[in-house]
């Protein structure tokens, strides 16, 4: 490849069809934090990939939902319709597990508005026969053509390989918009703070994961012992969810903290002292000035 190709890419679909797990893959790099719960991911995560002379620049979405009640739910939807227009190109993922849902219908009917080529991505390919993706590709083709179908298991990599020259095929010729050992925009203190909320997703039940935010309070590096020091609160929006967050004796927020240590100095290469908080915000998720607080 001679000439120089670079473009964003936007990855879309409904929640919890695996796009940050996608993502994290293509980039060789843990970006964007993964749970097996819905609407896990409430920003927008830029990923880079350099191969030689084309630049891929991923854009990892919100789920597209169209119950999107809450401010907070909103505005993650927003950010996802916004990402499919800064795109040059479009990967939209569907789960092959799962009945068609009332939300890929709406995802299909946002993707209708735009002339970028899309890439249909049907995931979770492990998990069902071949012949029930012949339907799958049927109703997209007959909304969307999209320009490929890709079959794929991003848990597991299967046919992912392939999928790397497609979407170096369809970028447009552009000098690169990053340094090439760039791998994300987003500031080591949103990741970190991602890592955490991660771990409270995994760790708590019902309506919590949805209930809390995590800020990062102090970040120290440069400590005499190379000790990397953090303090963070979680935020929730109610009493009770504070009570459940603790637990008892301090328990389930001893087991975050010590979970997401071990994470994070995976991620940071160094030894992390990490001291955790939780306060009540009283319903955060429907207050804007919240949102901004919390980097939403």
């Amino acid at each position: 490849m001679d000439q120089s190709k670079a473009g964003y890419i936007s990855i879309v679909g409904a929640p919890n069809v695996g796009k940050s797990t996608l993502l994290n893959w293509l980039v060789g790099e843990r970006l964007a934090i993964v749970t097996h719960k819905p609407q896990t991911t409430r920003n927008k995560i830029l990923g880079v990939r350099t191969e030689n002379q084309a630049q891929m620049i991923f854009l990892d979405t919100p789920g597209i939902h169209r119950t999107a009640k809450a401010k907070l739910n909103q505005r993650m939807v927003k950010r996802a319709v916004e990402a499919i227009n800064e795109a040059d190109l479009i990967l939209l993922v569907t789960d092959a597990s799962k009945p068609f849902q009332p939300d890929e219908e709406y995802t299909i009917s946002v993707l209708e508005q735009t002339k970028r080529p899309i890439i249909l991505i049907i995931n979770k390919i492990d998990l069902v026969s071949k012949d029930s993706l012949l339907p799958i590709i049927d109703e997209y083709n007959k909304r969307l053509n999209p320009v490929e179908v890709f079959p794929i298991s991003a848990l597991r990599g299967e046919n992912m390989e392939e999928l790397v020259p497609k979407i170096i095929h369809y970028l447009p010729p552009n000098p690169h918009y990053y340094p090439d050992d760039t791998l994300t925009d987003r500031p080591t203190r949103f990741i970190v703070a991602e890592i955490i909320r991660e771990k409270v997703i995994q760790l708590t039940k019902q309506e919590l994961p949805y209930s809390t935010a995590v800020k990062i309070e102090s970040f120290k590096e440069n400590t005499p012992n190379g000790i990397i020091r953090i303090s963070a609160t979680i935020f929730v929006e109610r009493d009770s969810q504070k009570g459940i967050l603790i637990g008892k004796g301090g328990a389930m927020l001893k087991r975050i903290g010590q979970m997401a240590r071990e994470d994070l100095e995976h991620y940071l290469g160094a030894k992390v002292f990490l001291e955790l908080w939780v306060k009540v915000s009283q319903d955060w998720p429907d207050n804007e000035r919240s949102l901004d607080e919390f980097g939403y």
